[in-house]
């Protein structure tokens, strides 16, 4: 059965598409088939995390208007058997997604088998962030360990249990929630939330905590999802996050200061 998951927050700038490309990919190296969708609609940035930019041909638009098929659209990655990009349109505005545009172009990635579909939203609460929620069976919440940030995470949940077809329907969508960018010597010295401090005020489930990390700017610069650097603290943490929402139990890393032993002491 297929499940639609959305990557969401209501601030920019936190890691939904970097979140997005690396969970997709997760998933799909666990042999589930899995495509991310962006729905950034004029400013898609999820083609270039994911290396694919010079492959765009056709887009999310062009199939919901019907100006091309899915099968033609659709961007199967080289790296990962099982992962295939719908990148957005960067010459459209948002108007360009309709419900029923967006509940077509679902239904047929389900029926062509499709276990997992990812949709990486824009910022904001505007009409690209509700269609990239709307049809949601689950919700990644990706927030940075900031009042302003974590304030907009709460905003996206209320929008998720209100406005989302499954709360139309009397139902709900699974919440987890992410942390991205955490320093725990940042969150000793006072200059960022703890991960208590974030789950007391959002109260969902914590999914994982993604360390402060250059390998993630690197990974995005060079068109590679951050959970392929497996010699990377972001990168294992990102592994870690696709194995506990598949329902293993794993133990959260990264959220202590790092003890240094006595030659990095001495020498730095």
């Amino acid at each position: 059965m297929s499940k639609v998951i959305v990557v969401t927050s209501g601030k920019g700038g936190v890691g939904k598409t970097t979140t997005s490309a690396a969970f997709a990919t997760g998933l799909a190296s666990k042999g589930y088939k899995t495509v991310v969708i962006d729905f950034d609609v004029g400013l898609r940035n999820l083609d270039l995390i994911m290396g694919v930019e010079r492959r765009v041909v056709y887009d999310f638009v062009n199939v919901i208007n019907g100006e091309s098929g899915l099968k033609q659209s659709l961007i199967k990655d080289k790296r990962v058997d099982n992962l295939y990009i719908l990148p957005a349109s960067q010459t459209r505005d948002k108007d360009a997604l309709t419900a029923k545009g967006v509940e077509s172009v679902i239904n047929e990635l389900k029926q062509e088998g499709f276990e997992y579909i990812v949709c990486d939203s824009p910022a904001g609460i505007e009409k690209g962030a509700f269609m990239a929620l709307y049809f949601a069976d689950e919700a990644i919440v990706v927030t940075n360990p900031e009042v302003s940030s974590v304030r907009d995470s709460d905003r996206i949940l209320g929008i998720l249990q209100s406005k989302s077809k499954k709360a139309e329907e009397g139902g709900s969508v699974k919440e987890h929630l992410l942390i991205t960018r955490y320093s725990p010597q940042r969150v000793n010295d006072g200059e960022m939330l703890s991960v208590e401090d974030i789950l007391d005020i959002l109260a969902i489930p914590l999914l994982g905590v993604i360390p402060e990390s250059e390998a993630v700017l690197q990974a995005s610069n060079q068109g590679n999802p951050v959970i392929l650097e497996t010699k990377s603290t972001a990168g294992q943490a990102y592994d870690d996050v696709v194995s506990r929402f598949l329902g293993e139990t794993i133990e959260h890393r990264f959220l202590d200061v790092e003890k240094q032993g006595f030659f990095k002491r001495l020498f730095g």
